[in-house]
């Protein structure tokens, strides 16, 4: 098709990815099964794609409607580690899968329970003709992704590839142009930025427009890379499957050079032929890190996830105690409170009708990892679940019927991150329920939410069908942070 120009040489085969026919007949099964389910999804997503060009192509104006697919979220993933997983989360946390333990769910992989991930050398051939992955900056494997356009009125299929460098950057002032709407200045009384990307309209019509962006700077886990007129610096770093890994020594990794306008997938190091070169590059990738506040460069892996995020916005960075209604749901998680690796209580007033209660009071997280507190032939149970182990505190006495508090404390043991604790549940300021939950999550529960007063994505546990909506009445839950 022409995307991959005919002389590209293919990159060879690093020593972390093991050759086919060196693995065992369990690796083979596994690895084969793995791939099989990214294939099913791959596929999924292509048809669901199709069906949203189709929609919208039928609309009145279906004929200018620009749309701009990018392909990819960064190169294809390692981050399911040398054997991959059932429970990708659970990987990028630093936990470590066995083989004999996701071979155990061999039979799950794919179904609601699980969120597999593919091992690394299906990564690394995904990424073919390119080196490395994602999260590795570094090199076209982690960072190139291809990009189509489409726009009836506009744009008249010519057969030609476009091969300008570009950036994710350069799409919003692409569409600014091409609406004719100048950037803001200030938006709801808040300056704006001024944006770094150009405008790549003109390649719209005209396969070689000349190339706007000229250089580009790239930086993931200390993985580093600096493009400049056809030519490009790269400085490896980290590993994606080894998010323990955190050894620093910036200064003694090893800058490859590769000129792109002859080298379509990084195949020749011409660092040693032309120190010259390479030293301007990696002077420029100085200069746009200290512009663009990239130091200090952080390599500590899963250690990143226990650090809290930066507050939300407008909130308080040293607000405590939280207060939420009924309906409260889908709330990103660096969006809640923090309620990792320290002491925490929540308090929920609730109306309960003479049937009994039964639903979830609040969620946080889903089928990866994450906490719920929930009602169930209303008895009040807390489940953590710690990357598939479930650590469960069920209530013997039920909720009697009319106005109820309902407290959920769990204090935690300390000294680190990632600790267990003891978690108590009350019913009107009696303790009805208490147990121990030996681990707990130090970084992220996943890509799934917290909520109030229902579970609404991949639950937290299948002891009950989401969103398994609370059929009582939610007036608040107060939550407060402790230690």
């Amino acid at each position: 098709m022409g995307i991959i120009p005919a002389d590209t040489e293919l990159t060879k085969r690093p020593d972390w990815v093991q050759p086919w026919n060196t693995l065992s007949a369990e690796q083979k099964k596994l690895y084969t099964r793995l791939m099989e389910n990214f294939a099913g999804f791959f596929a999924f997503t292509d048809h669901e794609i199709g069906r949203l060009i189709d929609a919208v192509t039928q609309l009145p104006d279906g004929d200018n409607t620009l749309i701009i697919y990018i392909v990819g979220d960064n190169g294809a993933s390692a981050e399911g580690g040398p054997d991959g997983t059932v429970n990708e989360i659970k990987m990028l946390n630093g936990q470590k899968a066995t083989i004999e333990e996701t071979l155990a769910r061999y039979d799950e992989i794919g179904d609601p329970s699980t969120e597999p991930h593919y091992p690394i050398g299906w990564a690394w051939a995904g990424n073919t003709p390119f080196q490395w992955v994602k999260q590795v900056a570094s090199h076209l494997g982690g960072t190139r992704n291809p990009m189509v356009v489409t726009w009836p009125r506009r744009i008249k299929p010519d057969g030609q590839m476009r091969d300008q460098f570009l950036h994710l950057i350069d799409v919003m002032p692409t569409l600014l142009e091409v609406v004719g709407v100048p950037m803001p200045k200030v938006v709801n009384g808040v300056e704006q930025k001024p944006l770094d990307g150009v405008s790549f309209a003109a390649t719209f019509d005209n396969a070689d427009a000349v190339e706007v962006r000229t250089a580009q700077y790239f930086e993931v886990f200390s993985n580093r890379s600096m493009y400049a007129d056809g030519w490009k610096a790269n400085a490896q770093h980290t590993f994606p499957w080894r998010q323990d890994y955190a050894p620093g020594n910036w200064e003694k990794d090893r800058w490859e050079l590769y000129h792109l306008a002859e080298d379509f997938s990084e195949a020749n190091d011409l660092a040693e032929q032309n120190p010259k070169k390479l030293a301007e590059l990696k002077a420029l990738w100085q200069k746009a890190a200290e512009e663009n506040n990239v130091f200090p460069l952080d390599d500590r892996g899963s250690a990143r996830l226990a650090i809290p995020k930066p507050p939300v916005p407008g909130s308080d960075p040293e607000a405590t105690k939280f207060t939420y209604y009924e309906g409260a749901t889908r709330l990103a998680e660096n969006a809640a409170p923090n309620m990792k690796n320290r002491s925490w209580s929540v308090e929920a007033s609730l109306k309960v009708g003479d049937n009994g209660g039964e639903g979830v009071i609040f969620a946080f997280g889903g089928v990866s990892a994450g906490m719920t507190f929930y009602v169930a032939d209303s008895k009040p149970i807390f489940d953590y679940n710690w990357f598939d182990e479930h650590y469960i505190v069920k209530s013997d006495k039920p909720l009697p019927a009319g106005e109820d508090m309902l407290r959920l404390e769990f204090n935690y043991d300390g000294e680190g991150a990632g600790k267990g604790g003891t978690a108590s549940i009350f019913i009107n300021n009696e303790k009805v329920a208490e147990g121990r939950i030996e681990k707990t999550v130090a970084g992220r529960f996943g890509i799934d939410t917290f909520g109030i007063g229902a579970d609404t994505g991949a639950p937290v546990t299948f002891d009950y069908k989401p969103p398994f909506a609370f059929n009582g009445k939610i007036e608040k839950v107060d939550i407060e942070l402790k230690n």
